[in-house]
């Protein structure tokens, strides 16, 4: 089962994604936990090149392939051959996040971009999608605080810097992406605290695993 993480900058996917995995670890679920870029050795050296503020004269339409190409090469190195193993497999950010970010945010098309994805993922889509929902000033604001404290707001705050006309529509791009396609979305009110975010994800995940009829026994 592919499990997958989207939301705006400073949504706290990455910190509901590793106590998630905590959790199923502790409950000797076989995982994978990954995240895009940087979640196979093609994304690793890509991911200074997109993320860092610096890179300020990278075209939108070559940021689009950038990306496609890590997610290429990180279903075939990565993804696909951990659910072939069996395991599930959690991923901060995957194709919605283009659909987000290079299409509601930077104004590319998206039935265009929707082509693409299908073809850098094979067709692999996720079984659900957990969508960190914050207002988009109470993310920045925690974005800036995470870059600050880790050193990144150089190395890893290209997208930070954007205006916040682009974080909402990045926002409302997601909203609609999950009205779209309830059964598989998830949406998260991820202002509540951290403790209540990741015991919302465990839930969702959990009726995910029942559909599929893969749930541990609970204690």
């Amino acid at each position: 089962m592919l499990v997958t993480f989207e939301g705006i900058e400073g949504s706290g996917k990455s910190t509901a994604a590793n106590l998630l995995a905590e959790y199923l670890l502790d409950r000797e679920v076989d995982l994978l936990l990954t995240k895009e870029p940087g979640g196979c050795s093609l994304g690793r050296g890509l991911r200074h090149t997109l993320l860092d503020a610096r890179g300020k004269n990278l075209s939108s339409r070559a940021e689009l392939f950038l990306f496609l190409a890590d997610r290429a090469q990180h279903v075939t190195e990565v993804i696909r051959p951990a659910l072939e193993s069996g395991q599930i497999v959690l991923c901060d950010r995957y194709a919605d996040s283009t659909l987000a970010y290079q299409g509601y945010g930077r104004g590319l098309d998206t039935e265009f971009l929707r082509r693409l994805n299908e073809t850098a993922t094979g067709g692999l889509a996720p079984d659900i999608t957990l969508l960190l929902d914050v207002p988009v000033p109470c993310g920045l604001a925690r974005a800036g605080q995470r870059n600050r404290e880790t050193g990144t707001a150089i190395s890893e705050g290209r997208f930070d810097s954007e205006s916040l006309a682009f974080h909402e529509r990045v926002r409302e791009g997601y909203r609609a992406l999950a009205q779209e396609e309830p059964a598989r979305f998830a949406v998260i009110d991820a202002s509540q605290p951290v403790e209540d975010v990741a015991l919302q994800c465990l839930s969702a995940v959990e009726k995910a695993l029942r559909r599929n009829g893969a749930l541990w026994a609970s204690p």
